[in-house]
Protein backbone atom coordinates (compact mmCIF):
# COMPACT_ATOMS: atom_id res chain seq x y z
CA UNK A 1 0.00 0.00 0.00
CA UNK A 2 2.87 2.48 0.70
CA UNK A 3 4.04 1.56 -2.80
CA UNK A 4 0.99 3.36 -4.09
CA UNK A 5 0.25 6.45 -1.50
CA UNK A 6 3.05 8.64 -3.53
CA UNK A 7 0.80 7.96 -6.72
CA UNK A 8 -2.37 8.89 -5.06
CA UNK A 9 -0.91 11.92 -3.75
CA UNK A 10 -0.08 13.12 -7.00
CA UNK A 11 -3.52 12.42 -8.69
CA UNK A 12 -4.90 14.19 -5.89
CA UNK A 13 -2.46 17.14 -6.82
CA UNK A 14 -3.14 17.14 -10.36
CA UNK A 15 -6.74 17.36 -10.09
CA UNK A 16 -6.99 20.18 -7.09
CA UNK A 17 -4.96 21.60 -9.16
CA UNK A 18 -7.06 21.96 -12.49
CA UNK A 19 -10.03 22.37 -9.77
CA UNK A 20 -8.25 25.20 -8.62
CA UNK A 21 -7.87 27.26 -11.99
CA UNK A 22 -11.29 28.32 -10.97
CA UNK A 23 -9.80 30.53 -8.36
CA UNK A 24 -6.98 31.93 -10.75
CA UNK A 25 -10.03 32.85 -12.97
CA UNK A 26 -11.96 34.64 -9.98
CA UNK A 27 -8.82 36.39 -9.19
CA UNK A 28 -7.85 37.32 -12.62
CA UNK A 29 -11.73 38.51 -13.70
CA UNK A 30 -12.13 40.64 -10.33
CA UNK A 31 -9.06 42.43 -10.63
CA UNK A 32 -8.52 43.05 -14.41
CA UNK A 33 -10.75 45.85 -13.75
CA UNK A 34 -7.81 47.71 -12.83
CA UNK A 35 -6.34 48.57 -16.03
CA UNK A 36 -9.65 48.89 -17.60
CA UNK A 37 -10.79 52.49 -15.45
CA UNK A 38 -8.52 54.64 -16.59
CA UNK A 39 -9.96 54.04 -20.64
CA UNK A 40 -13.76 53.24 -20.14
CA UNK A 41 -14.26 56.48 -17.61
CA UNK A 42 -13.53 59.13 -21.07
CA UNK A 43 -14.42 56.48 -23.64
CA UNK A 44 -18.06 56.13 -21.90
CA UNK A 45 -18.04 59.79 -20.16
CA UNK A 46 -18.75 58.49 -16.71
CA UNK A 47 -19.35 59.93 -13.55
CA UNK A 48 -17.41 58.55 -10.52
CA UNK A 49 -20.22 55.95 -8.76
CA UNK A 50 -20.85 55.27 -12.79
CA UNK A 51 -16.84 54.20 -12.39
CA UNK A 52 -17.70 52.51 -8.93
CA UNK A 53 -20.36 50.40 -10.55
CA UNK A 54 -17.94 49.15 -13.48
CA UNK A 55 -16.06 47.59 -10.99
CA UNK A 56 -18.12 47.05 -8.24
CA UNK A 57 -20.94 44.96 -10.29
CA UNK A 58 -18.84 42.10 -10.31
CA UNK A 59 -19.17 41.48 -6.52
CA UNK A 60 -23.01 42.11 -6.74
CA UNK A 61 -23.68 39.00 -9.07
CA UNK A 62 -20.62 37.21 -6.83
CA UNK A 63 -22.56 37.21 -3.86
CA UNK A 64 -26.02 35.88 -5.10
CA UNK A 65 -24.23 33.29 -6.83
CA UNK A 66 -22.23 32.35 -3.32
CA UNK A 67 -25.68 32.05 -1.96
CA UNK A 68 -27.26 30.03 -4.56
CA UNK A 69 -24.41 27.72 -5.59
CA UNK A 70 -23.75 25.31 -2.56
CA UNK A 71 -27.22 24.36 -3.03
CA UNK A 72 -27.10 24.17 -6.55
CA UNK A 73 -23.89 21.87 -6.61
CA UNK A 74 -25.41 19.51 -3.79
CA UNK A 75 -28.32 19.19 -6.82
CA UNK A 76 -26.66 18.98 -10.03
CA UNK A 77 -22.65 18.26 -8.87
CA UNK A 78 -19.28 20.23 -8.03
CA UNK A 79 -18.87 19.34 -11.40
CA UNK A 80 -21.03 20.73 -13.43
CA UNK A 81 -21.47 24.04 -11.70
CA UNK A 82 -17.56 24.46 -11.80
CA UNK A 83 -18.02 23.57 -15.82
CA UNK A 84 -20.75 26.37 -15.77
CA UNK A 85 -18.81 28.98 -13.96
CA UNK A 86 -15.81 27.92 -16.61
CA UNK A 87 -18.48 28.89 -19.33
CA UNK A 88 -19.27 31.88 -17.55
CA UNK A 89 -16.13 33.34 -17.79
CA UNK A 90 -15.85 32.83 -21.51
CA UNK A 91 -19.05 34.66 -21.90
CA UNK A 92 -18.26 37.46 -19.67
CA UNK A 93 -14.98 38.12 -21.27
CA UNK A 94 -16.15 37.83 -24.80
CA UNK A 95 -18.98 40.33 -23.86
CA UNK A 96 -17.09 42.92 -21.77
CA UNK A 97 -14.41 43.29 -24.49
CA UNK A 98 -17.12 43.82 -27.12
CA UNK A 99 -19.29 45.80 -24.96
CA UNK A 100 -20.46 48.81 -27.38
CA UNK A 101 -21.50 50.86 -24.08
CA UNK A 102 -21.05 51.33 -20.54
CA UNK A 103 -24.50 49.61 -20.10
CA UNK A 104 -23.83 46.18 -21.50
CA UNK A 105 -20.36 46.38 -20.01
CA UNK A 106 -21.71 46.31 -16.33
CA UNK A 107 -23.80 43.52 -17.23
CA UNK A 108 -21.04 41.35 -19.04
CA UNK A 109 -19.07 42.08 -15.83
CA UNK A 110 -22.43 40.89 -13.84
CA UNK A 111 -22.09 37.65 -16.06
CA UNK A 112 -18.55 36.92 -14.94
CA UNK A 113 -19.31 37.48 -11.40
CA UNK A 114 -21.78 34.65 -11.23
CA UNK A 115 -18.74 32.61 -12.04
CA UNK A 116 -16.39 34.54 -8.98
CA UNK A 117 -19.22 33.61 -6.80
CA UNK A 118 -19.62 30.02 -7.73
CA UNK A 119 -15.35 29.09 -8.12
CA UNK A 120 -15.07 30.68 -4.73
CA UNK A 121 -17.50 28.60 -3.12
CA UNK A 122 -17.57 25.28 -4.98
CA UNK A 123 -13.69 24.67 -5.58
CA UNK A 124 -12.50 24.89 -2.33
CA UNK A 125 -15.40 22.68 -1.46
CA UNK A 126 -14.36 19.78 -3.97
CA UNK A 127 -10.67 19.78 -2.89
CA UNK A 128 -11.65 19.24 0.55
CA UNK A 129 -14.21 16.45 -0.41
CA UNK A 130 -10.99 14.84 -2.74
CA UNK A 131 -8.45 15.07 -0.67
CA UNK A 132 -6.91 13.14 2.49
CA UNK A 133 -7.07 14.59 5.70
CA UNK A 134 -3.70 14.83 6.50
CA UNK A 135 -2.98 17.40 3.22
CA UNK A 136 -6.69 18.69 2.84
CA UNK A 137 -5.54 22.04 4.34
CA UNK A 138 -2.83 22.55 1.87
CA UNK A 139 -4.79 21.24 -0.98
CA UNK A 140 -7.63 23.71 -0.26
CA UNK A 141 -4.83 26.28 0.21
CA UNK A 142 -3.86 25.96 -3.52
CA UNK A 143 -7.17 27.96 -4.27
CA UNK A 144 -6.29 30.98 -2.03
CA UNK A 145 -3.09 30.72 -3.79
CA UNK A 146 -4.22 30.84 -6.94
CA UNK A 147 -6.57 33.22 -6.38
CA UNK A 148 -4.00 35.71 -5.56
CA UNK A 149 -1.59 34.53 -8.83
CA UNK A 150 -4.77 35.52 -11.04
CA UNK A 151 -4.84 38.45 -9.52
CA UNK A 152 -1.21 39.35 -9.90
CA UNK A 153 -1.38 37.97 -13.56
CA UNK A 154 -4.36 40.35 -14.57
CA UNK A 155 -1.49 43.39 -13.28
CA UNK A 156 1.30 41.73 -15.67
CA UNK A 157 -1.13 40.91 -18.78
CA UNK A 158 -2.77 44.83 -18.72
CA UNK A 159 0.96 46.33 -18.61
CA UNK A 160 1.68 43.63 -21.40
CA UNK A 161 -1.18 44.92 -23.48
CA UNK A 162 -0.48 48.40 -22.58
CA UNK A 163 3.42 48.25 -23.58
CA UNK A 164 2.11 46.50 -27.12
CA UNK A 165 -0.06 49.23 -27.65
CA UNK A 166 2.38 51.61 -27.55
CA UNK A 167 4.81 49.88 -30.35
CA UNK A 168 4.76 50.45 -33.79
CA UNK A 169 5.04 46.92 -35.02
CA UNK A 170 2.18 46.13 -37.97
CA UNK A 171 0.77 43.01 -35.84
CA UNK A 172 -0.39 46.07 -33.00
CA UNK A 173 -2.29 47.50 -36.06
CA UNK A 174 -3.44 44.53 -37.03
CA UNK A 175 -4.59 43.16 -33.83
CA UNK A 176 -6.13 46.85 -32.36
CA UNK A 177 -4.07 46.91 -29.38
CA UNK A 178 -3.68 50.61 -29.69
CA UNK A 179 -7.22 51.32 -30.01
CA UNK A 180 -8.90 49.09 -27.95
CA UNK A 181 -5.85 48.41 -25.58
CA UNK A 182 -9.17 47.77 -22.53
CA UNK A 183 -11.09 45.42 -24.52
CA UNK A 184 -8.19 43.28 -25.40
CA UNK A 185 -7.41 43.67 -21.55
CA UNK A 186 -10.99 42.05 -20.49
CA UNK A 187 -10.81 39.71 -23.55
CA UNK A 188 -7.70 37.61 -23.00
CA UNK A 189 -9.71 36.17 -19.75
CA UNK A 190 -11.43 33.48 -22.83
CA UNK A 191 -7.98 31.90 -23.08
CA UNK A 192 -7.79 30.55 -19.33
CA UNK A 193 -11.71 30.12 -19.10
CA UNK A 194 -11.43 28.05 -22.25
CA UNK A 195 -8.42 26.01 -21.32
CA UNK A 196 -10.39 25.73 -17.62
CA UNK A 197 -13.43 24.25 -19.48
CA UNK A 198 -11.79 21.87 -20.97
CA UNK A 199 -9.31 20.54 -18.63
CA UNK A 200 -12.44 19.91 -16.27
CA UNK A 201 -13.62 17.04 -18.37
CA UNK A 202 -10.49 15.04 -17.30
CA UNK A 203 -11.63 15.65 -13.74
CA UNK A 204 -13.92 13.05 -11.99
CA UNK A 205 -16.86 14.01 -9.68
CA UNK A 206 -16.57 14.78 -5.94
CA UNK A 207 -16.65 11.05 -4.18
CA UNK A 208 -18.78 12.46 -1.71
CA UNK A 209 -21.57 13.88 -3.68
CA UNK A 210 -21.55 10.82 -5.48
CA UNK A 211 -22.03 9.13 -2.00
CA UNK A 212 -24.76 11.25 -1.21
CA UNK A 213 -26.61 10.78 -3.92
CA UNK A 214 -26.26 6.70 -3.52
CA UNK A 215 -23.91 6.35 -6.06
CA UNK A 216 -21.35 4.04 -4.07
CA UNK A 217 -19.87 2.15 -6.88
CA UNK A 218 -18.19 5.36 -8.63
CA UNK A 219 -17.07 6.68 -5.59
CA UNK A 220 -15.21 3.77 -4.63
CA UNK A 221 -13.38 3.93 -7.60
CA UNK A 222 -12.38 7.68 -7.47
CA UNK A 223 -11.64 7.23 -3.74
CA UNK A 224 -9.34 4.37 -4.44
CA UNK A 225 -7.25 5.81 -7.06
CA UNK A 226 -7.07 9.41 -4.77
CA UNK A 227 -6.40 7.53 -1.49
CA UNK A 228 -5.13 3.75 -2.29
CA UNK A 229 -7.18 0.75 -1.68
CA UNK A 230 -7.22 0.82 2.80
CA UNK A 231 -7.53 4.15 3.22
CA UNK A 232 -10.92 4.73 0.41
CA UNK A 233 -12.77 1.53 2.49
CA UNK A 234 -12.34 3.85 5.89
CA UNK A 235 -13.14 7.28 3.74
CA UNK A 236 -16.32 5.53 2.29
CA UNK A 237 -17.78 4.27 5.62
CA UNK A 238 -16.83 7.61 7.54
CA UNK A 239 -18.61 9.43 4.62
CA UNK A 240 -21.32 6.67 5.16
CA UNK A 241 -21.64 7.75 8.88
CA UNK A 242 -21.04 11.59 8.02
CA UNK A 243 -24.36 11.01 5.97
CA UNK A 244 -26.40 9.25 8.50
CA UNK A 245 -25.66 11.94 10.94
CA UNK A 246 -26.56 15.28 8.97
CA UNK A 247 -29.66 13.27 8.01
CA UNK A 248 -30.80 12.53 11.62
CA UNK A 249 -30.20 15.84 12.86
CA UNK A 250 -32.17 18.87 13.18
CA UNK A 251 -30.94 21.79 10.96
CA UNK A 252 -29.71 25.06 11.51
CA UNK A 253 -31.88 27.79 10.93
CA UNK A 254 -30.99 31.66 10.92
CA UNK A 255 -32.76 32.41 14.28
CA UNK A 256 -30.05 30.36 15.89
CA UNK A 257 -27.41 32.85 15.11
CA UNK A 258 -29.50 35.69 17.03
CA UNK A 259 -29.15 32.86 20.27
CA UNK A 260 -27.75 34.45 23.19
CA UNK A 261 -25.25 31.92 23.64
CA UNK A 262 -23.61 32.65 19.61
CA UNK A 263 -23.01 36.57 20.86
CA UNK A 264 -19.40 35.83 20.78
CA UNK A 265 -18.74 33.76 17.96
CA UNK A 266 -21.67 36.30 15.88
CA UNK A 267 -19.60 39.57 17.20
CA UNK A 268 -16.16 37.96 16.23
CA UNK A 269 -17.30 36.72 12.84
CA UNK A 270 -18.79 40.20 11.70
CA UNK A 271 -15.92 42.20 12.72
CA UNK A 272 -14.01 39.85 10.93
CA UNK A 273 -16.10 39.69 8.04
CA UNK A 274 -16.52 43.52 7.53
CA UNK A 275 -13.23 44.36 8.76
CA UNK A 276 -11.31 42.22 6.07
CA UNK A 277 -12.79 44.32 3.59
CA UNK A 278 -13.36 47.72 4.80
CA UNK A 279 -9.65 48.55 5.45
CA UNK A 280 -9.65 48.97 1.60
CA UNK A 281 -8.04 45.66 0.10
CA UNK A 282 -10.24 45.85 -3.39
CA UNK A 283 -10.13 49.62 -3.59
CA UNK A 284 -6.28 48.94 -3.79
CA UNK A 285 -6.33 45.43 -5.60
CA UNK A 286 -9.17 47.11 -8.34
CA UNK A 287 -7.46 50.55 -8.62
CA UNK A 288 -3.95 50.31 -8.30
CA UNK A 289 -3.09 52.04 -11.23
CA UNK A 290 -5.43 55.12 -10.86
CA UNK A 291 -4.14 55.51 -7.40
CA UNK A 292 -0.24 55.42 -8.52
CA UNK A 293 -1.33 57.76 -11.36
CA UNK A 294 -2.57 60.13 -8.45
CA UNK A 295 1.28 60.36 -6.78
CA UNK A 296 2.49 61.45 -10.40
CA UNK A 297 3.64 58.73 -12.40
CA UNK A 298 2.98 57.93 -15.79
CA UNK A 299 0.38 55.54 -17.25
CA UNK A 300 2.87 52.99 -17.98
CA UNK A 301 4.93 53.29 -14.48
CA UNK A 302 1.78 52.92 -12.31
CA UNK A 303 0.63 50.07 -14.22
CA UNK A 304 4.13 48.49 -13.73
CA UNK A 305 4.36 49.03 -9.64
CA UNK A 306 0.59 47.83 -9.96
CA UNK A 307 2.35 44.57 -10.72
CA UNK A 308 4.61 45.20 -7.73
CA UNK A 309 1.08 44.90 -5.64
CA UNK A 310 0.41 41.02 -7.09
CA UNK A 311 3.78 40.14 -6.38
CA UNK A 312 3.91 41.17 -2.97
CA UNK A 313 0.30 39.47 -2.54
CA UNK A 314 1.33 35.92 -3.65
CA UNK A 315 4.85 36.09 -1.76
CA UNK A 316 2.84 37.03 1.73
CA UNK A 317 -0.07 35.01 1.05
CA UNK A 318 2.88 32.27 0.95
CA UNK A 319 4.20 33.05 4.05
CA UNK A 320 0.72 33.36 5.75
CA UNK A 321 0.15 29.74 4.63
CA UNK A 322 3.65 28.66 6.24
CA UNK A 323 2.98 30.24 9.31
CA UNK A 324 -0.58 30.14 10.03
CA UNK A 325 -0.58 26.69 11.92
CA UNK A 326 2.71 27.51 13.50
CA UNK A 327 2.29 30.81 15.63
CA UNK A 328 -1.56 31.33 14.99
CA UNK A 329 -4.77 32.97 13.30
CA UNK A 330 -4.80 35.36 16.38
CA UNK A 331 -0.65 36.47 16.36
CA UNK A 332 -1.22 37.05 12.64
CA UNK A 333 -4.21 38.87 12.88
CA UNK A 334 -2.53 41.01 15.85
CA UNK A 335 0.48 41.79 13.53
CA UNK A 336 -1.28 42.38 10.19
CA UNK A 337 -3.92 44.58 11.50
CA UNK A 338 -1.02 47.09 13.12
CA UNK A 339 0.76 47.03 9.71
CA UNK A 340 -2.45 47.79 8.24
CA UNK A 341 -3.33 50.76 10.44
CA UNK A 342 0.52 52.08 10.18
CA UNK A 343 0.56 51.58 5.88
CA UNK A 344 -2.72 53.41 5.63
CA UNK A 345 -2.05 56.42 8.13
CA UNK A 346 1.50 56.92 6.53
CA UNK A 347 -0.52 56.95 3.26
CA UNK A 348 -2.97 59.71 4.36
CA UNK A 349 0.55 61.72 5.93
CA UNK A 350 2.26 61.34 2.45
CA UNK A 351 -1.04 62.61 0.55
CA UNK A 352 -1.73 65.31 3.08
CA UNK A 353 2.31 66.52 3.11
CA UNK A 354 1.73 66.68 -1.23
CA UNK A 355 1.51 69.95 -3.21
CA UNK A 356 -0.05 70.66 -6.67
CA UNK A 357 2.07 72.92 -8.92
CA UNK A 358 1.24 72.99 -12.86
CA UNK A 359 4.92 75.11 -13.87
CA UNK A 360 5.29 76.69 -17.23
CA UNK A 361 7.17 73.35 -18.54
CA UNK A 362 4.88 70.49 -16.72
CA UNK A 363 2.41 72.85 -19.07
CA UNK A 364 4.49 72.25 -22.21
CA UNK A 365 5.05 68.70 -21.96
CA UNK A 366 1.36 68.38 -22.08
CA UNK A 367 -0.84 66.80 -24.97
CA UNK A 368 -1.86 69.28 -27.61
CA UNK A 369 -5.63 67.61 -26.47
CA UNK A 370 -5.79 69.62 -23.64
CA UNK A 371 -6.90 73.35 -23.73
CA UNK A 372 -3.81 74.87 -22.04
CA UNK A 373 -4.89 78.44 -22.77
CA UNK A 374 -8.14 77.83 -20.75
CA UNK A 375 -5.55 76.51 -17.87
CA UNK A 376 -2.70 79.73 -17.82
CA UNK A 377 -4.74 81.39 -14.61
CA UNK A 378 -2.83 78.69 -12.11
CA UNK A 379 0.07 78.49 -13.85
CA UNK A 380 2.95 78.75 -11.08
CA UNK A 381 0.19 78.63 -8.84
CA UNK A 382 0.21 76.01 -5.46
CA UNK A 383 -2.32 74.05 -3.98
CA UNK A 384 -2.30 72.11 -0.78
CA UNK A 385 -4.39 69.76 -1.30
CA UNK A 386 -5.89 67.19 -4.10
CA UNK A 387 -9.21 68.34 -3.70
CA UNK A 388 -8.29 71.97 -4.07
CA UNK A 389 -6.01 71.40 -7.42
CA UNK A 390 -8.90 69.43 -8.95
CA UNK A 391 -11.56 72.30 -8.41
CA UNK A 392 -9.39 74.90 -9.92
CA UNK A 393 -8.63 72.73 -12.97
CA UNK A 394 -12.73 71.77 -12.60
CA UNK A 395 -13.52 75.42 -13.34
CA UNK A 396 -11.32 76.39 -16.07
CA UNK A 397 -11.93 73.37 -18.47
CA UNK A 398 -14.79 71.76 -19.86
CA UNK A 399 -16.34 68.71 -18.41
CA UNK A 400 -15.50 65.91 -21.03
CA UNK A 401 -11.52 67.82 -20.86
CA UNK A 402 -12.11 67.09 -16.87
CA UNK A 403 -12.89 63.44 -17.16
CA UNK A 404 -10.27 62.91 -19.62
CA UNK A 405 -7.37 64.70 -18.61
CA UNK A 406 -7.64 64.91 -14.68
CA UNK A 407 -5.07 61.95 -13.87
CA UNK A 408 -2.68 63.56 -16.52
CA UNK A 409 -2.81 67.20 -15.04
CA UNK A 410 -2.97 65.80 -11.33
CA UNK A 411 0.17 64.06 -12.28
CA UNK A 412 2.06 66.46 -14.19
CA UNK A 413 1.22 68.98 -11.02
CA UNK A 414 1.76 66.93 -7.74
CA UNK A 415 5.21 67.26 -5.88
CA UNK A 416 5.06 64.20 -3.20
CA UNK A 417 7.60 61.63 -1.84
CA UNK A 418 6.70 58.83 -4.20
CA UNK A 419 8.89 56.20 -2.81
CA UNK A 420 7.04 56.17 0.19
CA UNK A 421 3.45 55.65 -1.42
CA UNK A 422 5.11 52.83 -2.95
CA UNK A 423 6.19 51.32 0.31
CA UNK A 424 2.90 52.16 2.57
CA UNK A 425 0.84 50.31 0.09
CA UNK A 426 3.19 47.28 -0.52
CA UNK A 427 3.36 47.37 3.06
CA UNK A 428 -0.45 47.19 3.56
CA UNK A 429 -0.99 44.36 0.78
CA UNK A 430 1.58 42.42 2.52
CA UNK A 431 0.29 42.92 6.16
CA UNK A 432 -2.81 41.95 4.24
CA UNK A 433 -1.80 38.69 2.68
CA UNK A 434 0.24 37.66 5.74
CA UNK A 435 -3.13 37.88 8.37
CA UNK A 436 -6.77 39.04 6.82
CA UNK A 437 -6.80 37.57 3.92
CA UNK A 438 -6.27 33.83 4.10
CA UNK A 439 -7.18 34.12 8.35
CA UNK A 440 -10.71 35.16 8.02
CA UNK A 441 -11.74 31.80 6.07
CA UNK A 442 -9.85 29.55 8.50
CA UNK A 443 -11.66 31.30 11.22
CA UNK A 444 -14.66 30.87 9.69
CA UNK A 445 -14.84 27.32 9.29
CA UNK A 446 -13.75 27.26 12.90
CA UNK A 447 -15.65 29.64 14.96
CA UNK A 448 -19.29 28.29 14.24
CA UNK A 449 -20.63 24.92 15.53
CA UNK A 450 -20.94 21.90 13.35
CA UNK A 451 -24.81 22.15 12.75
CA UNK A 452 -25.32 25.72 12.03
CA UNK A 453 -22.11 26.14 10.22
CA UNK A 454 -23.12 25.88 6.65
CA UNK A 455 -25.97 28.89 7.32
CA UNK A 456 -23.36 30.93 9.95
CA UNK A 457 -20.51 31.25 6.75
CA UNK A 458 -22.81 32.19 3.91
CA UNK A 459 -24.40 34.78 6.51
CA UNK A 460 -20.98 36.15 7.46
CA UNK A 461 -20.03 35.50 3.47
CA UNK A 462 -22.52 37.73 2.60
CA UNK A 463 -22.08 41.04 4.90
CA UNK A 464 -18.26 40.50 3.35
CA UNK A 465 -18.86 40.11 -0.17
CA UNK A 466 -21.41 43.42 0.76
CA UNK A 467 -18.86 45.15 2.20
CA UNK A 468 -16.39 44.74 -0.48
CA UNK A 469 -19.16 45.86 -3.10
CA UNK A 470 -19.53 49.41 -1.25
CA UNK A 471 -15.90 50.09 -1.35
CA UNK A 472 -15.00 49.07 -4.98
CA UNK A 473 -18.41 51.04 -5.72
CA UNK A 474 -17.94 54.80 -3.63
CA UNK A 475 -13.81 54.49 -3.93
CA UNK A 476 -13.66 56.45 -6.89
CA UNK A 477 -15.88 59.06 -5.70
CA UNK A 478 -14.05 59.25 -2.16
CA UNK A 479 -11.08 59.95 -4.21
CA UNK A 480 -12.97 62.80 -5.75
CA UNK A 481 -15.04 64.17 -3.03
CA UNK A 482 -13.34 63.46 0.27
CA UNK A 483 -9.64 63.51 -1.32
CA UNK A 484 -6.77 60.88 -1.33
CA UNK A 485 -5.62 62.03 2.61
CA UNK A 486 -8.91 61.61 3.82
CA UNK A 487 -9.79 58.46 2.54
CA UNK A 488 -7.23 56.54 3.59
CA UNK A 489 -7.37 58.11 7.18
CA UNK A 490 -10.92 56.68 7.32
CA UNK A 491 -9.43 53.45 6.45
CA UNK A 492 -6.72 53.47 9.34
CA UNK A 493 -9.37 54.38 11.73
CA UNK A 494 -11.75 51.09 10.60
CA UNK A 495 -8.32 49.11 11.03
CA UNK A 496 -7.43 50.22 14.70
CA UNK A 497 -11.69 49.77 15.58
CA UNK A 498 -10.84 45.90 14.49
CA UNK A 499 -7.70 45.95 16.46
CA UNK A 500 -9.23 46.91 19.44
CA UNK A 501 -12.07 44.27 18.84
CA UNK A 502 -9.68 41.16 17.54
CA UNK A 503 -8.01 42.11 21.27
CA UNK A 504 -10.69 42.17 23.44
CA UNK A 505 -13.10 39.20 21.53
CA UNK A 506 -11.18 36.76 19.74
CA UNK A 507 -9.26 33.75 21.28
CA UNK A 508 -6.85 31.58 19.50
CA UNK A 509 -8.05 28.96 17.97
CA UNK A 510 -4.71 27.13 16.88
CA UNK A 511 -4.46 23.52 17.76
CA UNK A 512 -8.10 22.82 18.79
CA UNK A 513 -10.67 20.50 18.14
CA UNK A 514 -13.68 22.19 16.67
CA UNK A 515 -15.39 20.54 19.63
CA UNK A 516 -13.08 22.26 22.11
CA UNK A 517 -14.01 25.51 19.76
CA UNK A 518 -17.77 24.67 20.69
CA UNK A 519 -17.27 24.75 24.54
CA UNK A 520 -15.13 27.40 24.17
CA UNK A 521 -17.12 30.24 22.17
CA UNK A 522 -20.44 28.94 22.49
CA UNK A 523 -21.99 29.88 26.05
CA UNK A 524 -24.57 27.94 27.29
Amino acid sequence: MKNNQPQSIIYVFYVSIIVALGGFLMGFDASVISGVVKFIEPEFNLTKIQLGWAVASLSLTATFAMITAGPLSDRFGRKVILKVAALLFFASAIASAFAPSFLLLVMARMLGGLGVGAALIIAPMYIAEIGPAKYRGRMVSLNQLNIVLGISVAFFTNYLILQAANSDSDWVQTFGFDQWNWRWMLGIEAIPALIYFICLSIVPESPRWLMMKGRVQEASVILKRALGQQNAEKEIQQINNSISLAQNQTKGAFMDLLKPSMRLVMIVGISIAILQQITGINAVFFYAPMIFEQTGLGTDASFMQAILVGITNVVFTLIAIALIDKIGRKSLLLAGVSGIIVCMFSLAYQFNAATYTLTAQAISSLSTEIDIQALQPIVGATFNSDLAFKSAITDLLSATQVVQFESTLVSAAIQMNGTMILVSILGFVACFAVSLGPVMWVLFSELFPNRIRGIAISFVGLINSGISFLVQLIFPWELANLGATFTFAIYGGFAFIGLMIILKFLPETKGKTLEELEILLVKQ
